[in-house]
């Protein structure tokens, strides 16, 4: 892995790894959305059910500002900037010489409007519609078999005339698969020919748009550490202000300031959640804390009563089968918690449907063997 992290001998250069996890990061922002409004919305439905039902546009409305707020502001996507990497406008001959007697970051390499917007394009409208591509897809039936469907479907049926629709979801149920493999295919050869360093552009979109993927260096940080100085300098007049107030005038200074700290927000949130999985785990130890050691908190419940017209139970007899008066054999509880022989009491459901003791209608699935 060390081999394939600095391909070519640019130390600025970012391995395919580091690229890999950035988009898996990317990928699993969706769904962990997802799953986090499906939890609050049983308990808030009337606020959270549309958003829920309208997930991917509502997911692409938010990442559309995230994203165009950190391509403004960090030349790079939040993936990139959370794994220190970002957007630059390739130039035709790398300078790197002349540039290391000067520093701070070039203005040449800062994306321009064009090239924001076309990142947007890539970032959030194609994601969006593959997306919904798939969810159409599967909601046409597709992945399942066929025979699955012409059995689930009744037979004989008489034969109706196929309307446009009918025959573009045909269509797309049949191309679909297919290009969709031909694009993750010609995805999977880009990643390749970057690993072994035939081109400088991990996505191929990249290449058409001449913006390459770097690692941030010395210089980037001390940008991105004076755009922050930058907003909470005027709230330092007062040297008798509190903490508190200096972070509400930072806050208030700056409205995007929520954006710019998820990349902080993140990795608490997922420790965060992380923590609450283990804690409420069925074999965490901290169950124990809330567990009586005597046993369930919950009381058990009460034994039914023999009903006056039922079978007599002899108390002092243990293990004694109430219908034959002998000793059980191959033990059987009913739900009421009597335990006779199973013979006995599946003859006995069977013809009366009841209980012989309690008389509460029973039923012979409800027969349960107990092992003694």
């Amino acid at each position: 892995m060390e081999f394939f992290s600095d391909v070519g001998g640019d130390p600025r250069k970012p391995s395919i790894f580091e690229l890999v996890a950035q988009e898996q990061l990317r990928d699993l922002l969706q769904p962990a959305l997802k799953y986090v409004l499906s939890v609050f919305a049983q308990r808030y439905p009337r606020h959270l059910l549309r958003l829920v039902n309208r997930h991917e546009e509502f997911y692409a409305f938010i990442m559309l500002f995230v994203e165009n707020h950190y391509l403004r502001k960090h030349n790079a996507s939040f993936a990139e900037n959370f794994y220190g990497l970002k957007r630059r406008r390739k130039p035709l001959i790398e300078p790197e010489r002349a540039l290391e007697a000067v520093r701070g970051v070039p203005s040449h390499e800062k994306l321009r409007e064009r090239d924001i917007r076309m990142s947007l394009a890539f970032l959030v409208a194609i994601p969006y519609i593959q997306s919904k591509a798939q969810d159409y897809f599967e909601s046409i039936g597709g992945g399942v078999a066929s025979d699955i469907i012409e059995e689930s479907s009744p037979r004989h049926q008489p034969a109706q005339p196929q309307t446009f629709r009918d025959r573009f979801k045909r269509s797309f149920k049949t191309l679909y698969p297919w290009l969709n493999a031909t694009y993750e295919g010609w995805l999977l050869l880009h990643n390749i020919a970057y690993l072994f360093n035939k081109t400088a552009f991990y996505r191929p979109w990249l290449g058409w748009m001449r913006l390459d993927i770097r690692r941030l260096n010395i210089d980037d940080y001390r940008e991105m550490n004076a755009l922050i100085n930058a907003g909470s300098t005027a709230s330092n007049k007062d040297a008798r202000t509190t903490m508190l107030s200096r972070i509400g005038r930072i806050f208030l200074r700056s409205p995007r300031f929520l954006l710019d700290s998820l990349k902080y927000l993140l990795p608490m949130a997922i420790f965060f959640i992380k923590f609450l999985e283990w804690w409420y785990s069925p074999s965490s130890p901290a169950r124990s804390l809330s567990t009586a050691p005597t046993g369930p908190s919950i009381p058990p419940p009460q034994i039914l009563l023999p009903h006056p017209d039922g079978l007599a139970v002899n108390g002092r007899e243990y293990g004694q089968c109430p219908i034959c008066q002998q000793t059980i054999s191959n033990a059987t509880a009913l739900p009421t918690g009597y335990v006779f022989c199973y013979r006995c009491i599946y003859a006995h459901v069977e013809k009366y449907g009841k209980c012989p003791v309690t008389l509460c209608p029973s039923f012979l699935y409800e027969l349960r063997k107990v092992l003694v």
